[in-house]
């Protein structure tokens, strides 16, 4: 059975991507700590992250790294957090967030009651951050990713 990752990287289920390679893409998570708040999720469906090939699990850490890069300079924060769980998905997923402060590194604070305009205005900050960091060729736009 298709795990919920799957079905928003099928567009069964919305998504709203900053990313999208042969090996991931990367999406706004619906339950943010902060604006910016992206998971870099693989296509294939790896249950964990130990269980990934060398080759999947370096370039979903350097999507990572280059969307971190950008969300800190587009939000202006001191650092990026990175945070690997998987408990709710069982599905290899990286969260990566701008945070100003180390309060902001606790992943249960998230976000309440964030309105729909804001997650898309969220994600298209993003994805013209990324483009204008020149990774225009990775950058989807709004809606469903292409079949």
């Amino acid at each position: 059975m298709a795990t919920l990752f799957t079905k928003i990287i099928n567009g069964e289920i919305p998504g709203r991507f900053v990313w999208s390679d042969e090996t991931c893409v990367a999406f706004l998570t619906i339950a943010p700590v902060t604006d910016g708040h992206t998971m870099i999720v693989s296509r294939e469906e790896i249950e964990q992250w130990t269980d990934a090939d060398p080759a999947t699990w370096a370039h979903l850490q350097e999507v990572a790294r280059i969307i971190g890069r950008s969300q800190q300079a587009e939000w202006q924060t001191p650092r990026v957090a990175q945070m690997l769980e998987g408990f709710e998905v069982p599905h290899l997923h990286v969260h990566v967030w701008p945070v100003a402060s180390a309060a902001e590194v606790e992943p249960h604070a998230i976000m309440q009651d964030v309105p729909a305009e804001r997650f898309d205005e969220v994600a298209e900050r993003l994805r013209s951050r990324l483009r204008a960091d020149g990774h225009a060729a990775t950058v989807p736009g709004p809606g469903p990713l292409p079949a």
